[in-house]
C-alpha cells in the first residue's frame, strides 16, 4: 500500500449512490448503517494497516459481536473523538480561508455503484474547484502529531483513497490541525492501482464477514482485546493440539521467544543496575546519545485494607465490590 499517490488511469464516471440521509439520523442509527459495509474510516483496519484497530476487532463490529468492546462516549471531552468532532467546522473554515476553496457538508452515507459493501461519509465536499473535490478534516494532539511528522499517515491515505473509490472523484485535500495551532493541508490524488488493490483486500475482509469467519490475529493490543472479549470464559476442558502442525510450531516458537525475552530482560537489568551504581545519589546522568533520571517519588498514603477489615469488618464489607475475573495465559514447557 505504498504506491505513489498519482493518478494512473481515466476516472470512472459513475457517481456514488446516496444510501442513507444522515441529517436527522441518530448516532446509534448511523453506527448501525456503518455495520452494513466497510466505511472509509474502516478501510485501513479492513486491510490490516490501522495502528489503532485490528482486523479482528473490526470483524467483531461488523458481525454484531462488539457489545463487550469498550465504547467511546462522543460527549466525553477528554477523548480525541470529541475534540475531532467539535473542531471539524473550525478546520473546514480555516481550510477555506487558507485555500479559497468553498466547502459544504454531504448529509448522506455514500455507496459505491459497483461494490455495495463500500460505504463512505465525507466531512465536506469542495465546491467549484477543478483540481479537488473532497475535504477530510483531522485533528492531532501531542501523541498523534508524531504520525504526521513525515506527511499523511498510511491509514489516513487509505481512508481517503477509499472515499475517492466510492465517489469516483479525482482528488481530496486533508486539512489537519496539529496540536490546536498549526494547520497543514495535504493533497491526495486518485491512484487507480492503489484503489484496485484496496478493493481486492477489502473484498477479502468483507467475505470473511459474510462467511462469519474470523480474520487472523496480528499481535496488537487491539487483537488481544478482541480475543478477551470474544472468549472471556473457559469451559474447563483440554484441547489436544499436539497433532496440529501449525499450532505445534507456534507453541515451539513461543517457547523460544520467551527464552530470548528472559535473557534480554536479565541483560537489561544488569545494564540498568550498572548505571544506577555509578550514579549513586545523582538525579540525572547524561550521555552523548541520551540521558537517564533516577528520582525518588513523593511519599503517598494508602488505606490499610487488611487492618480496616479486621477493625471494622461491617464497614469494609459495605464498600466491597466484585471485580470480574480474567483469563490468564500460562505456559508450561
Amino acid at each position: 500500500m505504498n504506491a505513489s499517490l498519482t493518478s494512473q488511469r481515466a476516472i470512472p464516471g459513475r457517481p456514488a449512490l446516496r444510501l442513507v440521509k444522515t441529517q436527522d439520523l441518530s448516532r446509534e442509527d448511523w453506527l448501525d448503517v456503518r455495520k452494513t459495509g466497510i466505511g472509509s474510516s474502516d478501510a485501513a483496519a479492513a486491510v490490516g494497516l490501522n495502528p489503532y484497530k485490528s482486523q479482528l476487532e473490526l470483524w467483531m463490529e461488523k458481525t454484531q459481536r462488539d457489545s463487550g468492546l469498550p465504547k467511546v462516549d462522543p460527549n466525553d471531552d477528554s477523548s480525541p473523538l470529541y475534540w475531532g468532532t467539535m473542531l471539524e467546522q473550525v478546520v473546514a473554515a480555516q481550510y477555506t480561508k487558507r485555500t479559497g476553496n468553498r466547502v459544504r457538508k454531504v448529509n448522506a452515507v455514500l455507496q459505491h455503484p459497483q461494490h455495495p459493501w463500500m460505504l463512505a461519509n465525507l466531512d465536506r465536499e469542495v465546491v467549484g474547484a477543478p483540481d479537488v473535490q473532497i475535504l477530510e478534516c483531522k485533528t492531532a494532539g501531542l501523541n498523534g502529531a508524531r504520525l504526521w511528522r513525515d506527511g499523511v499517515p498510511e491509514y489516513v491515505q487509505l481512508q481517503v483513497m477509499h472515499q475517492l473509490a466510492v465517489t469516483g472523484k479525482r482528488a481530496a485535500d486533508i486539512a489537519v490541525l496539529i496540536c490546536g495551532q498549526e494547520l497543514r493541508v495535504h493533497r491526495i490524488e486518485r491512484n487507480e492501482t492503489m484503489i484496485d488493490q484496496l478493493i481486492v483486500l477489502e473484498q477479502q475482509f468483507w467475505g470473511r464477514v459474510q462467511r462469519d469467519e474470523q480474520p487472523p490475529v496480528d499481535g496488537t493490543d487491539s487483537a488481544d482485546l478482541a480475543l478477551r472479549t470474544l472468549y472471556p470464559n473457559d469451559l474447563g476442558h483440554t484441547l489436544d493440539l499436539s497433532g496440529e502442525f501449525e499450532m505445534a510450531a507456534a507453541f515451539s516458537d513461543l517457547l523460544a521467544v520467551r527464552q530470548q525475552l528472559s535473557a534480554f530482560a536479565e541483560r537489561e537489568s544488569l545494564l540498568k543496575q550498572r548505571i544506577q551504581q555509578r550514579m549513586g545519589e545523582a538525579s540525572r546522568a547524561v550521555f552523548e546519545t541520551g540521558e537517564v533520571s533516577w528520582k525518588r517519588s513523593k511519599d503517598g498514603s494508602v488505606v490499610d485494607l487488611e487492618r480496616l477489615a479486621k477493625d471494622h469488618p461491617a464497614l469494609a464489607q459495605s464498600y466491597a465490590k466484585t471485580k470480574s475475573g480474567t483469563r490468564r495465559f500460562l505456559i508450561q514447557p
